[in-house]
């Protein structure tokens, strides 16, 4: 309306330069002036041009001005009022001859505009001929939806000027208010209890969903100081059939196969900080994470829970574990976008890339890290040393020394690099073990340094790890790749007593399309074996602390259970690991670069059946690398390296479409292939889980 007005105006004043010259030519040509409007913009109907050229603010004399424009213009028509051709320009009548335009013949117009089309011929001086009403003396009162049932407003006549809207829905001019006396005292809440304060929003402690001050929605001290509260629940039940070792008095390597689990984990966790962080990072944090576990095991076989076999076949633990206990200082900002350096001292949770390949736990370290360019630029530097485990429970025991095992760790991510939605990220690392001393034992009693393999001698070693891993998206395809190289030295073999050199290779990709509600999926895994025990240098590699989320995680049979190789503590698996990497543990044990490696590669897809329940399915076949070590270590020969195909599905439902309940139920089974059953019995392997996640 705004560019009508202002063509208007311009058009006036042209118009105005013609009345003039029309007046220097004669009276005829001045009786007869007028201005003009235009060009007509596409899509302006007839209707809108009069509301803007009118010569009074009331209906009457809008239609008057229709029916003018149409009887002063008929080639700018096509054929009807309610067809005006773009571009046009018009000659707009004075406002005298607005004014006498005939009612009804200007209410024929109106009606013939809106309908869009006219149902008769129509001359610059006659009446659409399916046009005869015309309009009535005074408009019947019309009920106003907006009122009490009962109460109407009348509607004006056509004649008179057009009523001020706010009067007719009842607004009244609200007065200016009296000028702010300093002397006056008017005490105003701060903004985070404003609405509390006016009574709009109800605050309970039990209730995460609106706002809480124990979580963080308001702050507890000085206006900018906040607390975090939160509970977690998470509890396993797990039936599984896997190779057991048999018992010290049974003539046989394997005996019965069935195992259960039922663990529970209770995670609670506060964090104060202080901060405005709507826009910035805060200016320092403490986190503490104690975690209480209880844990339930039951198995066929003795020996196989204790290494001492009179302790039963049955074992119930409890244990306290600190996953968190850090401060976080927030050293500078380095631009006017918050980019950041802040440095982070205790136990904190780390991960070494996007899917846990590498390193991915809650250790004591010492971190910097921030971000550059908006962002685009993040970086890490920690000095990590592990800290003992429980043995049950997985948990922290910081009642007991750390390890003499350190991580030097940088890592540096690029966002949008090589292109926009794809983050790239480069990985270097240093392991440095040297717990080549006393034999360890856990709390069960048994060995878990060294490996209770080879040659069983304690070493030490040392391991740089350089990476490249990326996560994102090109279009609709998801993507995420890895891969490492492993180079150092150990003092001693696992297989021989004289020193090697490291060498070993790692790489994995995952690729993703999404077709509405499914999601398909492609992996692939590869980590190099060692092809001679014997020689000087072990080409296996080996994670420092893994976690991987691939090929189904923890739904599959393979990466979800540890497989025992024999008896003892030796693993040819270890309990959420891709790897065969034939250490005693992942929680205790030390990195094994004399492994057979592993080849896997998959197809799996998630299907969305509803917002709140997901399916997933896995198709993954393996091989081995190299089967040397494994032949070494059993005495056995192999004829292929093929270990089988592991086969997984899993349901996951969030009843109330968020993450603060999840029910998840996976089934998983091994079909053996010619590896396998050299190793162990030729039977199905399968195990079934029920999770259950509280989140408050």
């Amino acid at each position: 309306m705004r560019g009508s007005v202002k063509r208007t105006v311009l058009f006036s004043a042209v118009g105005s330069l013609f009345a003039v010259t029309a007046h220097a030519a004669g009276p005829a040509a001045a009786s007869t002036a007028a201005h003009i409007y235009g060009p007509v913009r596409p899509n302006e109907d007839l209707t809108q041009v009069a509301n803007a050229v009118r010569p009074g603010s009331t209906r009457l004399s809008t239609f008057q001005t229709m029916l003018a424009l149409y009887r002063s213009n008929p080639g700018a028509f096509a054929g009807s009022p309610g067809k005006l051709k773009s571009g046009s320009m018009l000659r707009v009548p004075q406002a005298e001859v607005i004014l006498a335009m005939p009612a009804a013949e200007a209410y024929a117009v109106y009606r013939t505009t809106a309908a869009g089309a006219s149902s008769g011929v129509m001359t610059a001086n006659t009446t659409p001929a399916s046009v005869s009403v015309a309009p009535p003396a005074a408009s019947p009162a019309t009920p106003e939806i907006r009122r009490p049932p009962g109460e109407q407003r009348p509607v004006v006549e056509d004649t008179q000027p057009l009523p001020d809207p706010n009067r007719i829905g009842r607004l009244a001019p609200v007065a200016a208010p009296d000028a702010w006396s300093a002397a006056e005292i008017a005490p105003v809440p701060d903004r985070w209890r404003l609405l509390n304060t006016l009574g709009m929003v109800p605050q309970h402690w039990y209730d995460p969903y609106n706002q809480n001050t124990w979580k963080a929605d308001k702050p507890i001290r000085n206006g900018n100081e906040f607390i975090n509260l939160s509970a977690i629940s998470d509890s396993v039940y797990e039936y599984r059939i896997v190779p057991t070792p048999a018992g010290p008095s049974e003539n046989r390597l394997f005996g019965r196969e069935r195992q259960m689990t039922f663990a529970t984990n209770l995670i609670l966790s506060a964090v104060y900080y202080k901060g405005d962080t709507t826009f910035k990072p805060p200016e320092y944090e403490f986190h503490l994470t104690p975690v209480l576990n209880y844990n339930y095991n039951k198995v066929q076989e003795d020996g196989v829970l204790f290494a001492d076999p009179s302790r039963g076949r049955e074992r119930s633990d409890q244990f306290i574990g600190l996953q968190e206990a850090f401060v976080d200082y927030h050293l500078r900002n380095v631009s006017d976008r918050y980019d950041f350096d802040s440095v982070r001292f205790g136990i904190q949770p780390f991960s070494s890339d996007f899917r846990g390949f590498l390193f991915q736990d809650n250790q004591l370290a010492l971190r910097f890290f921030g971000n550059r360019d908006n962002n685009r630029w993040q970086y890490n530097a920690a000095w990590i040393r592990r800290l003992s485990k429980n043995t049950d429970s997985g948990l922290n025991d910081v009642t007991v020394g750390p390890r003499n095992d350190d991580i030097f760790l940088l890592n540096l991510y690029h966002q949008d690099f090589p292109s926009p939605g794809f983050t790239s990220q480069l990985t270097l690392a240093h392991n440095r073990n040297r717990e080549n001393g006393t034999p360890f034992f856990d709390d069960n009693g048994f060995l878990q340094r060294p490996e209770p393999v080879g040659s069983e001698l304690p070493r030490k070693y040392q391991v740089t790890y350089l990476g490249y891993n990326g996560d994102g998206h090109f279009g609709r395809l998801n993507l995420t790749v890895s891969s490492y190289v492993d180079i150092g030295h150990q003092d001693r073999g696992v297989f021989t007593d004289q020193a090697r050199r490291i060498q070993g290779e790692f790489g994995a990709a995952e690729a993703s399309w999404d077709i509405d509600w499914l999601r398909l999926r492609a992996s692939a895994v590869y980590a190099s074996g060692d092809h001679d025990p014997h020689n000087g240098v072990a080409t296996g590699f080996d994670a420092i602390f893994e976690n991987p989320l691939i090929a189904g995680a923890d739904t599959s049979f393979w990466i979800r259970q540890g497989i025992a190789l024999q008896g003892g503590s030796v693993n040819l698996t270890q309990p959420n690991g891709v790897l065969a990497d034939l250490r005693s543990s992942k929680d205790a044990g030390q990195s094994n670069f004399e492994n057979p490696g592993i080849i896997l590669t998959g197809l799996g897809a998630d299907a969305d059946l509803m917002p709140q329940l997901r399916l997933s399915g896995n198709f993954n076949h393996l091989w081995f690398d190299s089967t040397e070590t494994l032949a070494l270590a059993r005495d056995v020969q192999f004829r292929s390296n093929s270990i089988g195909w592991d086969l997984s599905t899993a349901l996951i439902y969030r009843p109330f479409f968020t993450q603060n309940i999840i029910v998840r139920v996976s089934g998983a089974m091994l079909v053996p292939d010619d590896a396998y059953r050299t190793l162990y019995p030729d039977k199905y392997q399968y195990s079934v889980l029920g999770n259950l996640i509280v989140t408050y």
